[in-house]
């Protein structure tokens, strides 16, 4: 259980929270500071702190200017970190389109084009394509989770890219994938 704090506390605590992890649903902040998601979202609207939607936005708005080699329209997932030839961070919010109708479980198609489309972006590359793709599902990804994908370059050697990627689903990884990616001449 949580421990309360006196709102003015708990505004400092949140703020400080949020600028660490802007991607925290109020839904975990309730549980966090044991009030309701309706105190949450009353201390966000006070504090000036928009929605979740809206940070992603915000965030995925930056940083797609930087991308080359895939359209914004083609990355699966919100691109909320970029920096190339290193690494990136997505996140999708999975909801009933992309699962099973029987077993409620989401289809793999859609974790691997949101870590595939992760590995495109983090890349300075105009045009590439994957040569190779070594993946692993780990978990099976309900209905409603949301996912992180986490994508780094481990070398570079002239035109071909080794990525890692990893998703995970709060803590418990479900995807891990190398791929390696080639440039190729527009």
């Amino acid at each position: 259980m949580a421990v309360k704090l006196k709102k003015k506390d708990r505004h400092k605590v949140l703020e400080e929270l949020l600028s660490e992890e802007p991607f925290v649903t109020d839904e975990e902040l309730s549980e966090k500071f044991g009030v309701s998601i309706q105190t949450i979202r009353l201390d966000r609207l006070e504090l000036g702190i928009p929605e979740l939607r809206e940070r992603i936005k915000s965030a995925a708005t930056n940083n797609y200017s930087k991308v080359k080699s895939i359209l914004q329209s083609e990355i699966v997932g919100e691109l909320i970190d970029i920096e190339l030839n290193k690494s990136g961070i997505s996140i999708l919010e999975t909801d009933k389109t992309m699962v099973f109708n029987k077993s409620r479980v989401v289809k793999g198609h859609y974790i691997f084009a949101m870590a595939e489309s992760l590995a495109y972006a983090i890349i300075d590359e105009e045009v590439a394509i994957t040569g190779v793709a070594n993946i692993k599902y780990r978990v099976p990804v309900l209905v409603g989770q949301k996912l992180v994908a986490k994508a780094n370059i481990k070398s570079i050697r002239e035109n071909e890219y080794i990525v890692h990627v990893m998703i995970n689903v709060k803590d418990d990884q479900v995807f891990r994938g190398k791929f390696m990616l080639r440039s190729v001449i527009a």
